[in-house]
């Protein structure tokens, strides 16, 4: 999982938990269940069983491998529609092509990240180069769904394009843990902030941490964001403290994770991450995103690809894109490569 790698030695770092800090307990723990997408690439459905109040405002998010393709096995999707929210696709491991009907497209590798904002209605692809469904190779990204206020629902379409050098660099406290900082901020150990390049409508945090065998990693939160944690790799432990030995209504002070986990926490402006003393043969470091948002409280309507507030607009987003008011697939657009 290489993504944007940095000495930690020479990052700002963010500050240790101080005597007034919350930490936040473990609501729950659920495994990601396994499927295709697509034209058919393997994802782990990171929140599935997460209740949306939980989630609020995220709608979904996939892990899209880690898979080693075999030549002529790459595969991505076709054409297809988004309204209503924001897409955020990050790739680790590989290679993605994206094209739009409003003429947003990029090439996402190397830890880059493509932000599109689907707002009123739009038309895109993705999928991987020809050069990468012909020889094979590594794939590995996450797709997050940010849900959009009702005000911004029928936005203007945009695009950002991130490249891996744009994201920003911190370590934890003690030189441990790498943090990249997709989007949203962080305050570091001298009083200032650092922010993300991520652009977002909907305030978020977003962030892929790396943390070493052993390494503990405590991080400050904003307390009106809600918090999970996703391992994309790896063994380790959310929450400070003994391990709890129940879930759902009753708080347990820290929860075992692996790989394809979600933890979900509860209210508090501290979390606390640690990676298990060993960890497997193909993975060196307990790889895990963390992320929150500013919930949003609205009515969720959604039907495939439209996420709405209510079931008239889902029939309006059907009606539209059936008219042809999404956009058109350009001329000589990007099509799937199909080995």
């Amino acid at each position: 999982m290489p993504a944007v790698t940095a000495d930690t030695l020479t990052l700002a770092r963010v500050p240790q938990a101080g005597l007034g800090d919350v930490e936040r307990p473990v609501l729950g723990v659920t495994t990601a269940p396994q499927g295709y997408e697509g034209e058919g690439f393997p994802v782990r459905r990171a929140f599935a069983g997460i209740a949306q109040k939980h989630l609020d405002p995220f709608i979904m998010m996939d892990q899209m491998g880690e898979v080693e393709y075999a030549p002529g096995e790459p595969k991505g999707t076709s054409w297809h529609p988004h309204r209503g929210f924001e897409t955020v696709t990050y790739i680790m491991d590989g290679a993605f092509q994206h094209q739009d009907s409003h003429g947003g497209g990029g090439f996402i590798k190397d830890g880059a990240t493509q932000w599109m904002t689907a707002g009123g209605g739009i038309l895109h692809i993705e999928t991987p180069p020809v050069e990468l469904v012909r020889s094979g190779g590594t794939f590995h990204g996450i797709q997050l769904w940010v849900n959009l206020p009702s005000k911004d629902k029928m936005t203007d379409p945009a695009y950002q394009n991130l490249e891996g050098d744009d994201v920003t660099l911190l370590a934890s406290h003690d030189a441990g843990s790498l943090l990249r900082l997709i989007a949203g901020d962080l305050p570091t150990g001298n009083g200032g902030v650092v922010r993300g390049p991520g652009s977002t409508r909907t305030p978020i945090t977003l962030m892929h941490a790396t943390i070493t065998p052993g390494a503990t990693l405590s991080l400050p939160w904003k307390p009106e964001f809600n918090a999970l944690v996703y391992v994309l790799s790896g063994d380790g432990k959310v929450g400070a403290g003994n391990v709890g030995t129940a879930f759902g209504s009753a708080y347990a002070t820290a929860a075992p994770v692996r790989t394809g986990q979600t933890a979900v926490l509860g209210d508090g402006d501290r979390i606390t991450l640690s990676a298990d003393e060993v960890q497997d043969s193909r993975h060196a470091a307990l790889e895990v995103l963390v992320l929150g948002g500013e919930p949003i409280r609205e009515p969720v309507a959604q039907y495939g690809p439209f996420v709405m507030n209510t079931r008239a607009e889902l029939q309006k987003a059907v009606e539209d894109f059936q008219a042809g008011r999404f956009g058109q697939i350009p001329a000589g657009a990007l099509m799937p490569h199909t080995g």
